[in-house]
């Protein structure tokens, strides 16, 4: 197998873990600050057995790298949070979809700070997802799926905005996986503790059974599936990554109507179909030129 394949399946398996997020987080019946909380507190002593295990290997973090996973950590907090309260308002499944759009933020990020302009599939492909998005909403559906489907979007799109930063810095780091992680997590869980009051507050002591499926997020999820996808970060082009990363929506889907018994209505089940096939024709052009750049060979400027 080359190491190219062995790369995308890594980033492939992590995807299909953390897709079991938003089930976990219904599952357990909490508030959203607090599921939020739990999930990145209760990964930190083996992330930093991780890390500590990386560090014996590789030497310590450099200080960019610590920095920008400190960073990266803040927008993690916001990502969840924001997350989290849109699982409340829309269901696993469409909040799930709706806080994958970070292809879009990606490259018209890139287009605003480094003048690198999206492709023409890219331009086609935003106003197809922005439709998709729409019909989430429910705005045009008396039948949508969910308590509030109208601020399950705001913050979904909220959650793509922060989850996009969070996958930039965390590629922007180090090809290392365990220690940014670890450095991450810890700064998101001290951050949602600290932002908890604004998003409604945290339960500090949840009860059982709620603590034993927070327990499964925190280490499945946060540990297993974040771990993976940050080893996979650095070693492939990041339009990949997004690309591949949308297995997690895909499957989110599935699985919180299997489990959880979530029925979006008909508009709402084309809007997520409109999303991803645009997400996935607007990437194809960005992930082809990005693997060309990458083949070219790099000649000496001395």
């Amino acid at each position: 197998m080359s190491a190219h394949r062995r790369i995308v399946l890594i980033a492939i398996a992590g995807a299909l873990i953390i897709s079991t997020s938003g089930p976990l987080v219904r599952l357990s019946g909490v508030s959203p600050a607090t599921s939020a909380l739990f999930r990145c507190a209760y990964a930190v002593p083996p992330m930093l057995v991780l890390a500590w295990l990386e560090r014996r290997r590789l030497g310590p973090l450099p200080r960019r790298s610590m920095l920008l996973a400190w960073a990266a950590g803040l927008t993690f907090a916001l990502d969840l949070l924001f997350w989290h309260h849109a699982i409340d308002y829309v269901g696993a499944g469409l909040a799930t979809v709706l806080g994958n759009l970070q292809v879009f933020i990606v490259a018209f990020a890139a287009w605003a700070v480094f003048r690198e302009r999206p492709s023409n599939q890219l331009m086609i492909a935003t106003p197809v997802v922005f439709a998709g998005v729409v019909l989430i909403s429910g705005v045009f559906d008396s039948a949508a799926y969910g308590s509030d489907p109208l601020m399950g979007v705001l913050a979904g799109v909220a959650t793509s905005l922060s989850y996009a930063a969070f996958l930039l810095l965390m590629k922007a780091g180090s090809a290392r996986s365990a220690a940014p992680l670890a450095h991450a997590t810890v700064v998101a869980t001290l951050a949602i503790a600290a932002l908890s009051p604004l998003f409604g507050g945290a339960d500090f002591t949840p009860s059982w059974p709620a603590h034993g499926w927070l327990l499964v997020l925190a280490l499945g999820p946060q540990v297993l599936g974040w771990s993976l996808i940050t080893y996979s970060l650095p070693r492939q082009p990041a339009a990949l990554t997004a690309l591949l990363l949308l297995v997690q929506p895909i499957t989110t889907v599935a699985l919180s109507a299997l489990a959880l018994d979530e029925r979006p209505s008909p508009l709402q089940f084309a809007g997520c179909a409109v999303i991803v096939l645009g997400v996935l024709y607007g990437s194809r052009r960005t992930q082809s030129l990005t693997e060309q750049v990458e083949q070219v060979p790099k000649t000496s400027t001395v």
